[in-house]
């Protein structure tokens, strides 16, 4: 490849998530369709029409969580164990390599706590880590400060396109040669009762569990946690000799330029056509794709009709699966958790099945995965990311090559 598009591997993933704590957990979970989704407990709960979420738990923060939001522990976890898995860790710092986190709201579990601290127990200062912890940009920061990364750093909030946008906008860098090795992905920690209400307001929400694609679905469950890729120029990772989970080879964006909550199908088309076509890879390729998936009537609608626009009459077969189900709607996190779940699919050959689903809809006419995994040989695979404000956003992935 020339300079401008260098082959780009993932060489390490990690993740925290409410079926389980790291990435191989996770995906067992996945290909069980053993969901995280339960009944929140009280006080939380009170009040609430819709009262379950995907809640993380059993975690062990890795960081002083006085000095830390719960975001940014997820982000330090994940991170460590993509690190691990690449067998990098310590090997990293410097500024060859990039740090790109996402996440939709940032540290929303520390505001949460300090409104209730200032407003309601008449608190006369708050802590003074507070802003900190809070800031959107934070995981990104604290990230590169644990393993010594003092090339290009930032953070992404693009709402539910957050992690994608940020995989995507590490992988261009790498292919590029501005760095030789990335750690993106996305985190999220906002279960409080202020934003499930704000959410509640939506009409959004399931009053029991996500159901993508699915006849009887009733909307998306909120989730939290986090997902992290190590990607590195291919070419180092097979000279290194590191095993080579599979190969991001091309990403899209689109703006649906319409409606802040209501998706349009042009937006997704768009950014679907645009990851193809930067990766140089035509329809017939493709042999999975992990749907954005949420689990609404109108979003799983819209991106049925998306992806039959895109890929005519290959669309029935096409394996197509929504992981949303098992670890929930992770908002700034979903995209990463879902580009692992897509990573693994290649890797392993099995596409995980829909969780909770009970018969297919006429108006979702896709080729979905249910039951159980299915075996597939899958050379080209995409993730779908499509956010509020009609953020889209698309990764493709494509076998490894040792």
């Amino acid at each position: 490849m020339n300079g401008l598009h260098r082959e780009v591997a993932v060489t390490g993933l990690g993740a925290v998530a409410a079926p389980d704590i790291g990435s191989e957990r996770l995906w067992r979970a996945m290909l069980q369709a053993r969901s995280g989704i339960a009944t929140l407990e009280a006080p939380l709960a009170r009040g609430l029409r819709a009262p379950v979420a995907a809640r993380v738990k059993g975690f062990v923060p890795p960081a002083d969580p006085r000095r830390t939001d719960p975001f940014v522990q997820f982000a330090l976890a994940a991170s460590a164990e993509a690190l691990s898995r690449a067998e990098l860790m310590h090997r990293v710092a410097g500024p060859r390599t990039a740090v790109v986190m996402g996440t939709g709201i940032g540290g929303e579990t520390t505001r949460d706590a300090g409104a209730r601290a200032l407003y309601l127990d008449g608190a006369a200062r708050l802590d003074p880590c507070t802003l900190p912890k809070v800031m959107p940009s934070s995981a990104a920061s604290r990230v590169a400060m644990a393993h010594g990364v003092t090339g290009p750093v930032f953070s992404v909030t693009s709402a539910c396109a957050s992690a994608a946008q940020a995989i995507g906008l590490a992988f261009r860098m790498v292919r590029s040669g501005m760095v030789d090795t990335a750690i993106a992905g996305g985190s999220e920690a906002c279960l409080t009762f202020g934003t499930l209400k704000a959410w509640e307001s939506l009409r959004v929400l399931s009053p029991d569990l996500c159901r993508p694609f699915s006849r009887g679905r009733r909307g998306l469950v909120l989730g939290e946690g986090a997902g992290v890729l190590l990607l590195e120029r291919a070419d180092r990772a097979r000279a290194r000799g590191a095993r080579i989970a599979a190969e991001i080879a091309g990403f899209g964006m689109s703006s649906d330029a319409r409606d802040m909550l209501r998706p349009d199908v042009a937006g997704p088309v768009r950014a679907m056509r645009a990851a193809l076509l930067d990766a140089r890879v035509s329809i017939e390729q493709v042999g999975h794709i992990n749907a954005h998936g949420s689990g609404t009537p109108t979003n799983d609608e819209v991106e049925s009709r998306a992806i039959t626009k895109v890929f005519g009459r290959r669309t029935g077969e096409i394996a197509v699966t929504s992981t949303k189900a098992v670890h929930g709607h992770a908002l700034g996190a979903s995209g990463a958790l879902e580009a692992i779940a897509t990573i693994e699919a290649i890797r392993n050959r099995l596409v995980p099945p829909i969780a909770n689903f009970l018969g297919p809809d006429p108006a979702c006419d896709l080729n979905v995965v249910t039951g159980g995994p299915r075996r597939v040989d899958i050379q080209v695979a995409l993730s779908n990311s499509f956010a509020f404000g009609g953020l889209n956003a698309v990764l493709v992935f494509r076998a490894g090559r040792q």
